[in-house]
């Protein structure tokens, strides 16, 4: 079966060996473009299928030669020029193609982020016989999801089908579309306007460790006068989405003691202190009922004018449907509303261990107890500043604050010992409505689906490219294209299968958008 994919795809790229076409790019209808992607769509399922095939967790050392030879034949078919750029871990791939003629207008290259690597699996959680083994699914009529033989997308097509494998939208799924997009481009012989460069990330899952240091040491190659991050869900309602920033990610982990080993709960309950309940207690006098942030200015510099008021208005959020679907009553009164409420530094408990619960229970005080809090930053506040914010705030509740274990002698000393780790590990970004690249990008989206985009002011997760705009000096976009409801990071992620169609299409637009006022 995959070896006839691959001659599949091999064949359908045939074309792609030859020269670039040298006509000239045309502002290509909202009709044309889905007359061009409907008649050549059916060629590039099996591609998909061989990429996302590939483990990609970049965790295992082992998996990341496989993609990055897969990627550099597949860029290199299209006629690009493909590097992998060493860093100090896992290589980035970097593929360059030139526009068929000396582009002219305010932009001139463009540059896109895009990532392969995928989040761990736990195989046993997947309802199929393995997450790299790709699987097309349709729902049945008591509501679950059944496989269909791939062979199927052959023949026929329901948006609503999914494909279940590790990475399909997080994020090869969006590399993928680009690549059909090219090819149809070529066969439709429709020039290239702009200078393409194409960074694709190794490490991202990773958190991006090593990216910052690369956007610096390769700066010159990566010059260009626009990024455009293709990774990330499109709006809840699926409908296209623009996104202008992102925010940072901080992490604390906060350790408090209590006997330097667990004791007998009957022996030393009443006496011995509990680091379960002071860490509890601590954790609740940083936030009151509302769930808002009670410590002194962490919330300075936010304001919300009538510009962002109606910026924010204009998402089409149906709260009820989120509360719904999430799964609670009540929000809570961190902004007025869901798109205000991502304005607001948030103070968040990721996670929370002390001892054990259940059968594995002991009848204890324990040693110790650990919380994990993330703290998700937006562009107004000072990541540090945070932090010295949250440590002020403990000290202020009589602890003493190290950095690592405490000694026997520290023990002795201070009645509440605590210690604190922190990690910035992305820098919040936000790109203004109404420059160019904005009027430009909204043009070539509006014209692709017949209406405006979504268009989010700052979305709630993070994503590594603040090195590009504050090294590259560029503005920068997301356009997300996967469902929502694609369970990324968690087992049985999935693209639907209108999704990946839009996605080419939404590629199309963008690399045949002309120069608007």
């Amino acid at each position: 079966m995959k070896q006839t994919l691959l001659l599949v795809s091999l064949l359908c790229l045939s074309l792609s060996t030859t020269a670039q076409p040298k006509s000239t790019v045309q502002p290509l209808n909202q009709s044309t473009l889905d007359g061009i992607v409907q008649k050549h769509i059916r060629n590039y399922y099996g591609e998909l299928y061989d990429f996302i095939s590939l483990p990609s967790n970049a965790y295992i050392k082992e998996h990341v030669q496989p993609n990055l030879d897969w990627l550099r034949n597949a860029f290199g078919r299209r006629g690009f020029s493909v590097e992998f750029l060493p860093t100090k871990g896992h290589p980035v791939v970097f593929a360059e193609r030139k526009a068929d003629a000396a582009p002219s207008g305010p932009l001139k290259t463009l540059l896109f982020y895009m990532h392969f690597d995928g989040q761990p699996v736990e195989p046993s959680a997947w309802q199929q016989e393995s997450p790299y083994k790709p699987v097309l699914k349709r729902m049945n009529a008591g509501g679950q999801w059944e496989a269909m033989g791939w062979q199927t997308l052959q023949t026929s097509y329901d948006p609503e089908w999914r494909i279940y494998a590790r990475a399909v939208s997080d994020d090869k799924g969006p590399i993928a579309m680009m690549l059909a997009a090219l090819d149809m481009m070529q066969k439709e012989k429709i020039g290239q306007r702009y200078n393409l460069k194409v960074l694709l990330d190794s490490e991202e899952e990773m958190g991006a460790p090593n990216l910052p240091a690369a956007v610096q040491q390769y700066r010159d190659k990566l010059a260009a006068d626009f990024l455009m991050i293709m990774d990330g869900p499109r709006h809840l309602s699926n409908r296209p989405t623009l996104s202008y920033g992102c925010r940072g990610i901080t992490e604390l982990t906060l350790t408090t003691y209590g006997p330097r080993v667990s004791q007998h709960s009957g022996h030393y309950g009443n006496y011995a202190p509990n680091p379960a309940l002071r860490m509890a207690q601590l954790l609740a006098s940083m936030k009151d009922e509302d769930g808002r942030v009670t410590i002194p200015g962490y919330y300075d510099g936010i304001t919300i004018d009538e510009n962002a008021r109606n910026i924010l208005a204009a998402v089409p959020d149906n709260e009820e449907a989120i509360r719904q679907k999430v799964g609670f009553a009540q929000p809570d009164k961190v902004g007025r509303n869901y798109q205000e409420a991502l304005q607001y530094p948030s103070l968040n408990i990721r996670g929370l261990v002390s001892a054990n619960v259940g059968e594995k229970s002991n009848t204890i005080v324990p040693d110790k107890a650990v919380a994990e809090i993330d703290i998700r930053t937006v562009p107004e506040t000072d990541s540090q500043r945070l932090i010295d914010l949250v440590l002020n705030h403990i000290r202020s509740q009589g602890y003493h604050v190290l950095d690592r274990e405490p000694t026997d002698e520290e023990r002795q000393k201070y009645p509440k010992l605590i210690s604190v780790k922190s990690v910035i590990a992305m820098l919040p970004v936000r790109t203004e409505f109404g420059i160019y690249p904005d009027r430009w990008l909204s043009a070539a989206m509006t014209r692709a689906f017949g209406q405006e985009p979504v268009k989010i002011r700052i979305g709630g997760g993070s994503v590594p490219i603040a090195p590009f705009i504050r090294v590259l000096n560029i503005p920068a976009i997301h356009v997300p294209m996967v469902n929502m409801d694609n369970n990324q990071h968690a087992a049985n992620e999935n693209l639907r299968l209108g999704n990946y169609v839009d996605g080419v299409k939404t590629w199309l637009a963008i690399l045949t958008q002309p120069d608007v006022k």
